[in-house]
This record gives C-alpha cells, structure tokens and sequence, in this order.
C-alpha cells in the first residue's frame, strides 16, 4: 500500500514561515557556499532563532555566521525547538524524526530532495507538520 502525503496548502506554509519561531537546521554546513547555511542564514533574517545541528562540525564554528553554537543532534539543545529543517539525506530522516518527536518539535520541514514517506507519516501520526521536498526560500520568494 502506497502512503499518501502532500504537503500543507499555500496558505499553511505562509502562515509557518511568517511566525518567527526556533529552527533546529540539521545538517548545517560552516561553508558559506552550502545551501544549509545559506538558508539558515535566510530564516535568521527573516526573524528565527536559527541553532545550526551537525555532529561534523566543531561546536563553535557556527558561532560567528549564525550567532549560535552548533549541537551534535537535537536531544543536545538545551531549548524547545518548533521547527526542525533537515538538510541530510532521506535515509537519515527516519532518526531525525524520532529525535524531533522527542524534542516536541511541532514542524518538520524536509528540504529539497529529501523524501521519506514512512518518516513523514510517523511524525505527521507524532502531531508534526510535515513539509517535504521544498525550500523556504523558494517558498518566500513564492508567497511574499
């Protein structure tokens, strides 16, 4: 039996992207011409806590691009987190949603490429909002 998602309408999506909120960014690169930082950086101006999530990077190197220490997964984020944005392959997103159902994130937001259907009914089935296969950027440029 074939899962059905789709993502939340137009409307859903402008409503997440114009609350301000904290975002966990999994995956997060320090290098300034990656897509992660580039979009981390995006939500940060547009008014989000970001907190940059990846167990390669020294704990501080985030620290001087977003402001912000980065942690090794979500369970090591000493705050509440609302939106989880995951940059990492669609194999990792099942553990990424386990770790967001824990940290009691309300929205998972899988970027481009990144799709996983049984993870996403398991954190829709968690109370999630789950948007995968899309960018805030686009989205922004979309709906503003």
């Amino acid at each position: 039996m074939a899962l059905e998602f789709s993502n939340p309408s137009d409307a859903g999506i402008r409503a997440i992207l114009s609350k301000p909120a904290t975002v966990a960014v999994v995956g997060c690169s320090d290098n300034p011409a990656r897509d992660s930082l580039k979009i981390a950086k995006l939500l940060k101006d547009h008014g989000f806590k970001v907190i940059p999530v990846n167990p390669q990077i020294d704990a501080d190197a985030l620290q001087s691009a977003l402001g912000e220490k980065c942690y090794p997964d979500l369970a090591s984020i000493p705050e509440p987190v609302e939106m989880v944005d995951v940059f990492r392959r669609s194999e990792f997103v099942p553990q990424i949603v386990e770790e967001a159902i824990t940290k009691g994130a309300r929205i998972l937001w899988c970027q481009l490429g990144v799709i996983h259907l049984d993870a996403a009914r398991r954190a829709q089935q968690a109370g999630l909002t789950v948007i995968m296969d899309r960018c805030p950027a686009i989205e922004y440029a979309r709906l503003f």
